[in-house]
């Protein structure tokens, strides 16, 4: 059939693009919904509106281009909809878990048909070209609802920190959280709520996974990361020209591009990594999208986190529930966090349609980390809040006073290099940080006085004298 694209102009702040240009599961999104289609749809045609369509008499198939699905999902809409014979749009029900509790909130493209009392969203089947009205098709995602391990009550006391997990995803890509939303709990953690149910309902599954398991296990030129469990082949695809240290931990669903390296210690749970990507010793990713050619140096974290392609995120950096654009470098010592300690509901800017200035507006998650564009480049130290924006092409230098060293610290105790206390140890010059040294403090038990900062001017007499 011939497929039609209606475009969305509207760009996605921090990223300064529209949707249809970044990444979903390692794609660009339009070429992510090109590879989706493939078996059904030959060539595309763009407009910006239904009505620039060309007349055809043939089957048809039209989408804006701002909208994830999956396999499964334009599988069950394509072959429902061939069934009726008639023109359909795709529809869920008012009661769909997976639709009202998370892909409803910061959107338009998903909006109720009070005539029909459904969902409806831009994604059209017409048999003999848009000459009808389509009527809604009701396709139900088959939601699940899957949440954390046991964590403290103050944090979910209702059950709240749970997600409604997907068979069949679908969003409008509106904001930056549904790219969180489509990368991880509709991408990744998807992928391991379908192969749940396949093993609970399929026995030719559960004895094919724990045939694979032993068969690697007594082959003695498997890898030894393969021994466990849900390491096997069936779970853990890993690609060509890949180097992994025999102790790193790699649990599937998980696939591994080519020419990845992963290191001594790694952790890797139910994640997607690209080609050409680096992850040093101690480095831990799960529920994660890590695109090509990313680089994660020794202990860097990553949970529910999305790195589009060629970003770093440095050593002792932890990311939860982000969204990283590309060619971004992200320093060593950063924590991004995801959580409102005073439970108040966590809030982002959306700039509605027609709208003159973004506004703040509910996520409807209990907890959500950040978003970065492109082209940063943030320093060492920070401490990113919940739901902020840092906006692309920007660079964050951490020149807090009372914690930034940004001048040289000299030794000013005397010119005399073996001078020596009472107890033999070295003279040395004390610092009440960011305080700068007081001459007329000699044994360093008082607090010194002064302006901030190191007296420059004094470190260079002293240089001087010596």
């Amino acid at each position: 059939m011939k497929r039609i694209i209606i475009r969305e102009r509207t760009l996605i702040p921090p990223f300064g693009e529209p949707a249809r240009d970044l990444r979903v599961l390692n794609k660009p999104l339009w070429l992510l919904q090109r590879d989706l289609l493939a078996p059904y749809c030959r060539g595309a045609l763009e407009v910006d509106s239904l009505e620039e369509a060309p007349p055809v008499n043939e089957e048809l198939l039209v989408h804006r281009d701002n909208l994830f699905f999956n396999e499964y999902l334009i599988d069950a809409f394509i072959r429902e909809a061939r069934k009726t014979g008639r023109a359909c749009r795709i529809a869920f029900a008012r009661n769909d878990a997976a639709i009202v509790t998370h892909a409803l909130h910061l959107q338009e493209g998903i909006r109720l048909d009070e005539r029909h009392g459904v969902y409806v969203a831009d994604l059209f089947y017409y048999p003999r070209g848009p000459d009808a009205d389509p009527e809604p098709l009701v396709i139900d995602t088959l939601p699940r609802e899957m949440g954390y391990y046991h964590i403290p009550s103050y944090m979910a006391r209702h059950g709240d920190l749970v997600f409604q997990v997907p068979m069949r995803a679908f969003l409008s890509i509106e904001n930056w959280v549904h790219l969180f939303l489509a990368n991880s709990p509709f991408g990744v953690f998807s992928w391991g709520r379908i192969h749940e149910q396949l093993v609970e309902e399929s026995w030719k599954e559960k004895i094919a996974v724990s045939l694979t398991t032993l068969a690697e296990r007594l082959n003695p030129f498997a890898p030894p990361w393969r021994n466990h469990f849900l390491s096997c082949s069936r779970l853990v695809k890993v690609g060509k020209n890949c180097s992994i240290d025999p102790t790193a931990v790699i649990h599937g669903p998980t696939v591994i591009g080519n020419n990845v390296y992963i290191g001594a210690g790694v952790v890797i749970t139910n994640s997607l990594i690209g080609d050409n990507v680096n992850i040093m010793q101690g480095s831990q990713v799960m529920l994660s999208v890590v695109s090509d050619r990313c680089y994660l140096p020794f202990n860097a974290g990553l949970f529910m986190t999305t790195l589009m392609e060629n970003s770093m995120v440095a050593q002792l950096s932890c990311l939860q529930l982000c969204v990283v654009g590309r060619n971004t470098f992200i320093g060593a010592g950063n924590i991004f966090t995801d959580f409102h300690l005073l439970n108040r509901p966590i809030r982002t800017f959306h700039r509605w349609k027609g709208a003159e200035k973004p506004e703040l507006a509910e996520v409807g998650l209990p907890v959500l980390g950040s978003a970065v564009g492109h082209n940063v480049k943030i320093g060492s130290g920070f401490v990113v809040y919940p739901a902020r924006m840092i906006e692309s092409n920007t660079v964050l230098l951490y020149s807090a006073p009372d914690t930034a060293i940004g001048h040289n610290v000299v030794h000013l105790a005397g010119d005399d290099e073996d001078d020596a206390d009472a107890s033999g140890e070295p003279r040395r010059t004390v610092y009440r940080w960011p305080h700068r040294y007081d001459p007329a403090v000699h044994d360093g038990d008082e607090e010194p006085h002064g302006p901030l900062l190191i007296s420059m001017s004094l470190a260079q007499s002293v240089s001087a004298r010596r």
